[in-house]
């Protein structure tokens, strides 16, 4: 006797087709397109979920503010950085290579144009949005530096450079690094640095910061 097959179930509404993870990565980039081409104020959520294609009802979901969609657009560029920042495998190197390689990239991300608009969108609107401003310092400032005064204490621990206090030096390395090609960037003064000048000023920069270490060794 041959019984009848039992009825599949289907689940109502349309299937879904990607995962949360990819959903997520499709609206920050729409969101980071947008923020840089109409400002943060002037760009609605709704106008975000249209360029990325899914319902506000899933960005919403998934970010629950406008303010977690910025927070989420400047994490996923210090994620590329800190990813390319990998201080156990800057540990197998030369203090010196590994202070120009993590000079190297920061400069890279903070002197794009890509961070350079953001930064520039960021002031003029932190005013009536101190949020993005707070966002920003969180999400960027405080992380980049909190991972290059990682790997200055690493070195100090290792006893190849004597500081005592590994996070103002992070600090001054930041400083003298991107502050003016950034500022010039940023007032549209000067063209955006190639790899090669990028490249350039930090090896400069290291050669700088460690003669001013090594002047400290003999006293």
């Amino acid at each position: 006797m041959v019984q009848n097959a039992q009825p599949v179930k289907r689940p109502r509404g349309r299937p879904q087709t990607r995962c949360d993870e990819d959903t997520r990565e499709v609206i920050v980039n729409a969101a980071c397109c947008s923020f840089r081409e109409g400002g943060y104020e002037a760009t609605s959520v709704n106008a975000i979920a249209q360029v990325a294609g899914v319902s506000t009802k899933t960005l919403y979901r998934l970010f629950p503010s406008k303010t977690d969609l910025f927070s989420a657009v400047v994490s996923v560029r210090i994620d590329d950085f800190l990813l390319r920042l990998d201080i156990a495998a800057l540990a197998g190197v030369d203090v010196r290579e590994g202070l120009e390689r993590m000079l190297r990239a920061y400069g890279e991300l903070t002197l794009s144009e890509r961070t350079v608009t953001l930064l520039r969108l960021i002031v003029s609107e932190s005013e009536r949005f101190p949020e993005i401003a707070t966002a920003f310092y969180e999400k960027a400032i405080d992380r980049t530096n909190d991972a290059m005064e990682a790997y200055l204490r690493s070195r100090v621990e290792a006893g190849e450079i004597i500081l005592e206090n590994p996070h103002i030096a992070s600090g001054m390395l930041r400083g003298m690094m991107i502050m003016e090609p950034q500022r010039s960037a940023l007032l549209g003064q000067t063209r955006y640095p190639t790899a090669e000048e990028i490249r350039a000023r930090a090896k400069m920069c290291v050669e700088i910061f460690l003669e001013g270490v090594a002047g400290r060794r003999g006293l």
